[in-house]
């Protein structure tokens, strides 16, 4: 007979929160992607101009020496800001530019796009002016004048959130970094042997793990970066159980590297549940960073790159489909030190969550339960309905 996670449905949902995107806990903490706001923002209130400019009824002659003038002016501080930081790049041809000048150039500004606009709006600008040549001179020394000004206060700086939104759509976060470099160092190679591994410690201690839908490995991604290197010293109703067989490979010129997972037994009130968890380590990092004046990191953006490392880890491993159903990610605010057993309860709430979920079937918007034979590696019948809350 065809196991619940076969059934059509019931697939979609578990691959769906199976990193934990339908708890409403990481819903609220994690930022989505931006949606490009800002760019529409710009689109309606450029409508909002040019009505307002239809509705001046200026003479047109005046209104276009105007916006030809700000066209001009726009694209003179384009290219002085170019010069004034090719100043500082002609000194790094060969360490930056493969000691091209062109390459930096195109570097610092795109050249023929501004130049192109330049001679079209100055031209426009100069045709418009009536022959009023020291009208021409004036402005183009006032323009300069403007935006060297500008450039020497520091106020063409970009904004944090321009910073931010040039980061996350170039993927040159730090968390990006870490979320990749932990997904392949680690998650890549450990992930598609977890189920076998499970599979061998289930066999030699049959009445362990007892719910085949929480073989997983439960990763914690504390956002405040802090993580207690013993759990058992985290929450007192977290104990060390035992080790899953080990993976030995060689990796990197090291010779049987050796990747293993802890057991730990959750306490829940007077029942005990089992499963793998460990923290994300690369949030280590992260707020090793944050402590040192070197890495000029505050904590602000030590929260911002948590965040965005979860989203980011969460995103390459839905693509994974290697790793499909072999990862639960566990996001929380905070490290729990103000409440005793905040660790455990959230690690709880996930299990049984997961146990919920599998024998959830979503047909369109309504959910119902159904009970099938569950088949397990041992070719043994599975009881009917699960003993989970």
């Amino acid at each position: 007979m065809a196991s619940a996670n076969s059934r059509p449905g019931a697939m979609d949902l578990r691959m769906a929160s199976e990193s934990g995107t339908l708890s409403a806990t990481a819903a609220s903490l994690i930022p989505k992607a931006r949606a490009g706001r800002a760019q529409r923002a710009a689109g309606l209130l450029l409508a909002l101009c040019s009505a307002a400019l239809c509705l001046a009824e200026e003479p047109l002659a005046h209104t276009a020496r105007v916006l030809t003038s700000y066209f001009v002016t726009l694209q003179i501080g384009a290219l002085l800001k170019g010069a004034c930081y090719l100043a500082e790049e002609i000194f790094h041809l060969e360490t930056r530019h493969r000691g091209s000048f062109w390459r930096a150039l195109g570097a610092c500004l795109h050249l023929r796009w501004h130049v192109t606009l330049l001679l079209v709006s100055g031209s426009a600008y100069a045709a418009l002016l009536d022959g009023d040549r020291c009208s021409l001179g004036l402005h183009l020394i006032l323009s300069c004048f403007c935006q060297l000004l500008f450039l020497a206060l520091g106020l063409h700086k970009p904004s944090a959130v321009e910073i931010s939104e040039m980061s996350e759509r170039s993927k040159q976060n730090v968390a990006h970094g870490l979320a990749w470099s932990y997904y392949v160092g680690y998650l890549k190679i450990v992930l598609p042997r977890l189920k076998e591994s499970m599979e061998k410690f289930s066999r030699a201690n049959p009445n362990v793990l007892a719910h085949r839908e929480t073989w997983k490995l439960h990763i914690l991604v504390p956002l405040s970066c802090s993580i207690c290197d013993d759990l058992e010293k985290a929450d007192s109703n977290i104990q060390y159980l035992m080790d899953l067989p080990e993976t030995t490979l060689t990796r990197a010129g090291t010779k049987r590297r050796v990747y293993k997972h802890s057991l730990y037994v959750i306490r829940d009130k007077d029942k005990l549940r089992t499963c793998a968890v460990e923290f994300a380590t690369p949030l280590q990092s992260l707020y090793a960073m944050s402590q040192d004046e070197a890495a000029g990191f505050s904590r602000e953006d030590r929260v911002e790159q948590a965040k965005l490392f979860y989203r980011t880890l969460e995103e390459i491993l839905q693509g994974a489909k290697e790793c499909a159903g072999t990862y639960r990610l566990i996001a929380y605010e905070g490290s729990g030190e103000a409440e005793t057993h905040f660790l455990s309860q959230e690690i709880l709430r996930h299990l049984q969550q997961q146990c919920r979920e599998e024998y959830a079937v979503c047909p369109g918007s309504s959910c119902s339960t159904d009970l099938s034979l569950q088949i397990s590696g041992s070719d043994l019948p599975q009881p009917l309905q699960s003993d989970c809350p």
